[in-house]
């Protein structure tokens, strides 16, 4: 194997790991979370899209990853009168997480990345969209806007993904 090669395996295999870290973050906070259900698949998620676009709110699948109804542990997903009729009460999290010990309390130091997905979806939604901030390490939570968030950042750097 030539270096390069080795560099570019190493590259892969830290990439993989951080999105298999980054999805484990977020089934953590989700157990911990008693009134927070995933967010739907397939044609579940389908629905849940077509009664937000039906009200003038057109979001990514990928904008969010969670979903908390007050009261509710559970919703059938795959009924849009159901969805219809909860949507007024639900609230759209995107959770991000640490696991880091350079992340201090009230997350100090915690780097992380807002998609143009999530930050569209946090305009659309407005309040009903919220950032959940998830140290692994020390378990807490904190529920935050992407305004709440980029008002509070001590430094942004902004790239362009592409795929060819």
């Amino acid at each position: 194997m030539t270096p390069l090669e080795l560099v570019r395996s190493k590259r892969e295999h830290v990439a993989r790991l951080a999105n298999q870290r980054g999805a484990a973050g977020e089934r953590i906070a989700l157990e911990d979370m008693e009134h927070w259900m995933p967010r739907p698949s397939g044609p579940a998620l389908k629905v849940l899209l077509g009664e937000l676009r039906a009200m003038g709110k057109i979001i990514k699948s990928t904008s969010f990853d969670a979903i908390h109804i007050p009261g509710i542990a559970n919703v059938d997903f795959s009924d849009a009168e159901v969805v219809r009729a909860a949507l007024p009460d639900m609230t759209f999290i995107e959770i991000k997480s640490a696991s880091q010990s350079r992340v201090k309390t009230g997350f100090s130091g915690f780097f992380f990345a807002l998609t143009e997905g999530e930050i569209a979806a946090a305009e659309v939604l407005g309040s009903k969209h919220r950032v959940a901030l998830y140290n692994k390490l020390t378990g807490e939570l904190q529920l935050s806007s992407v305004q709440e968030i980029l008002s509070r950042a001590r430094s942004s750097n902004w790239q362009l993904s592409v795929q060819l």
